[in-house]
C-alpha cells in the first residue's frame, strides 16, 4: 500500500535517516512536503533569490555538458499579460498572480556553446550541426532534465514552484523566444505558498512497483 509523508512509520523515518546523506529537515523541504504551489503571497521574488537558485541548477547533469535550459523571467506586466494568454483552463488566473513566472525552454542551438561547456573535444559542436533531429532530441531531453533541477532549486530556496505545462506552447515559443531555436518545455510560478495552497497529497508508488532487479 502507498504511503504519504504523513503517514511514515517511524520504522521507515529511521530507514531514510540512516541511509540518506541529507537531514531529514532537508529531505522534507526539497521532497516529502514540497508540492505543486496554485496559489501564492504576494512577496516578491528577488533577483538575488534567483540568481542563488541558478547556481545550483548549472549544476545538473547533461548530455556532453550541453546544458539547454533557458529561462525568461516574466517581470513586466505587459509580458505577464501576453504569457496569460497563451495559459490553458485555470492555469490563467494562477500565472497572472504569482508574484514571479519563468518560462523554461530548451535552446535547440546549444551546440552553439560546446566549445566553451565542453572544451576538451573540439569536433562537439559539427556532431550536432549537421543533424537537426538529433540536436532537438538532445535539447528537449537534457533541457527537461534540467526543468526538473530547477524546480529542486525554487524548492531549496524555501519558495514553491507551480511548474505547468498546460499552454499553447507554439504561441508562447513565438512570444518569447521569437528566434525559432527553443522549445518552451514549462511554465513556472514561483513565491510564498498562500492557505489552501496545495492539493491533497496523491499516492505515490512503492519501490517494488517500480524496481526490479536482473
Amino acid at each position: 500500500m502507498t504511503q504519504t509523508h504523513d503517514s511514515l512509520t517511524d520504522l521507515e523515518a529511521q530507514f531514510a535517516a540512516d541511509h540518506l546523506e541529507l537531514s531529514p529537515e532537508a529531505q522534507d523541504l526539497l521532497f516529502r512536503d514540497a508540492r505543486t504551489a496554485n496559489a501564492f503571497t504576494d512577496e516578491p521574488v528577488s533577483e538575488e533569490q534567483v540568481r542563488a537558485i541558478y547556481d545550483l541548477v548549472k549544476w545538473a547533469p547533461t548530455s556532453m555538458n550541453n546544458q539547454p535550459l533557458r529561462i525568461v523571467l516574466v517581470r513586466t506586466p505587459e509580458a505577464r499579460g501576453r504569457l496569460v494568454e497563451l495559459m490553458g483552463g485555470n492555469n490563467k488566473a494562477k500565472t497572472s498572480t504569482a508574484p514571479l513566472v519563468a518560462v523554461l525552454a530548451a535552446d535547440t542551438d546549444f551546440h552553439d556553446e560546446l566549445g566553451k561547456v565542453f572544451p576538451h573535444f573540439e569536433g562537439a559542436r559539427d556532431i550536432f550541426a549537421g543533424n537537426d533531429e538529433m540536436r532537438e532530441g538532445s535539447a528537449l531531453l537534457n533541457g527537461t532534465l534540467q526543468v526538473a533541477y530547477f524546480i529542486l532549486g525554487v524548492r531549496a530556496a524555501g519558495l514553491a514552484a507551480g511548474p505547468m505545462t498546460g499552454f499553447d506552447a507554439a504561441g508562447v515559443d513565438r512570444e518569447f523566444f521569437p528566434d525559432g531555436a527553443h522549445r518552451t518545455l514549462a511554465v513556472v510560478n514561483i513565491g510564498r505558498p498562500a492557505e489552501g495552497a496545495w492539493m491533497d497529497r496523491l499516492p505515490r508508488l512503492d519501490y517494488d512497483e517500480v524496481v526490479t532487479s536482473v
